[in-house]
């Protein structure tokens, strides 16, 4: 063997590659523990996309692993990242793509072929930290908008893929907090510029308004838009669409009461993922309805508070499939203002994919509106047991294998993906 091949060989070695890069065709992000920075691997499929290039997302292959073409800026953007990879030969990527294959392993491969247009749904005073899809996105490298009630109601989500709900209150009730946050600087600003677009999209309340954004939700999603929404911006969005038409706001916000026979009234047809729910009356709790399992029916505390994901037919079922890839099935729990949700109080037809069974809970679902799909995740920070505030947000270079968080990146590759005709 010559020098330089020894030389070359010992260089391949040192970075983590297999084999020598001159003989190189594909490289492999395993998202298995021997993974350095998981969070940072969705932000470099994402750039790949971005490079009009596909990438292979192997389900279920050591923890939803990527695999794409070698090309030498590829190599430089994966180890200016600090992300862990493999550089394999034609024949070494093949071997893993049959073993795949094979019909009796729990494995597919899904190709990503586009990246997708991404927008977050956040109120203008909204503070870094106050959202960890913002938190995730920003450290993973992966770009977005930022929308909120005028640019909804003035129908640009046209121009997008994927929507994030940040943790919104969408039945008018400014967060159920008006008792904390009265006069405060930044909650008169909320309550300002809710009123100016209440009086430019000409309706009465406040209330109104929300349900007319959640309605364009809707709409987006039903034409095939993918939505994902956290914590509170979970239920209090089918909240608001169950009482269209219906009062169930209290005179402290909107200066009028409750409909007597609002309960009654709600039309849980209209809803995404929850039914036979009942809408909390005491403006001055914490809870929008019995959705949200609270902390004192739940009976957990930190030490045992997590849930389990689970486990779907990577070549009959992509969608969860996607949606569940981590390196672990047990995830730690952590509470919001809307921390979990009543399993009976969830849709049959809902996807159930991460629940934590000893609270007859669900903490993770997806489902379907028309063309599109939304997924719902509860809780406030994958990584804040209780949620810290924005003046002390999450650093994620402490967590850069957090399996909470991963679970957030699944939905952001996920409108990605190619269409499969479905198997008959």
């Amino acid at each position: 063997m010559s020098k330089f091949l020894i030389i070359s060989l010992l260089v391949s070695a040192s970075l983590g590659l297999q084999a020598c890069p001159a003989f190189a065709a594909q490289i492999l992000v395993p998202m298995d523990e021997t993974q350095k920075d998981h969070l940072k691997s969705y932000g470099l499929a994402f750039w790949i996309l971005q490079q009009e290039q596909e990438v292979d997302w192997l389900l279920n292959y050591r923890g939803g692993s990527f695999g794409f073409r070698h090309a030498e800026p590829v190599e430089k953007e994966l180890l200016a990242r600090g992300i862990t990879f493999q550089v394999l030969s034609d024949a070494e990527y093949q071997n893993i793509l049959n073993q795949i294959a094979h019909p009796d392993v729990n494995m597919d491969v899904m190709k990503l072929e586009k990246a997708p247009r991404i927008a977050v749904y956040s109120p203008p005073m909204a503070e870094y930290g106050d959202d960890a899809v913002t938190l995730v996105l920003t450290y993973a490298e992966i770009p977005y908008d930022l929308v909120f009630d005028e640019e909804v109601l003035d129908q640009k989500l046209l121009a997008y893929d994927w929507l994030h709900l940040h943790h919104e209150d969408f039945t008018g009730q400014y967060g159920r907090s008006i008792g904390r946050r009265r006069g405060r600087e930044k909650f008169l600003a909320e309550q300002q510029e809710a009123q100016r677009l209440v009086a430019k999209f000409g309706y009465e309340k406040v209330s109104q308004m929300k349900l007319g954004v959640a309605t364009r939700i809707k709409e987006f999603v039903a034409g095939g838009g993918f939505m994902f929404a956290m914590c509170s911006a979970t239920d209090t969005y089918d909240i608001a669409l169950a009482a269209e038409g219906v009062d169930i706001v209290d005179e402290l916000y909107d200066g009028d009461g409750i409909d007597p026979q609002a309960q009654q009234k709600l039309d849980f047809s209209k809803t995404f993922a929850f039914y036979n729910f009942t809408i909390s009356q005491n403006a001055y709790e914490r809870g929008f309805s019995s959705i949200d399992n609270q902390r004192w029916e739940r009976n957990l505390d930190e030490e045992n508070d997590f849930f389990a994901l689970f486990t779907f037919s990577a070549k009959w079922d992509p969608i969860p499939t996607m949606l569940t890839q981590n390196h672990v099935k047990t995830i730690k729990g952590f509470m919001g203002q809307t921390t979990a949700f009543k399993k009976d109080q969830v849709k049959p037809e809902v996807n159930i994919m991460g629940e934590t069974a000893e609270a007859n809970e669900v903490r993770y679902m997806n489902g379907t509106v028309g063309k599109g799909t939304w997924t719902f995740y509860g809780g406030h920070d994958p990584e804040a047991y209780q949620a810290r505030g924005s003046q002390y947000p999450t650093d994620l270079s402490l967590y850069p294998n957090s399996a909470g968080y991963r679970l957030i990146l699944n939905n952001i590759l996920f409108p990605a993906a190619k269409k499969k005709k479905p198997k008959t």
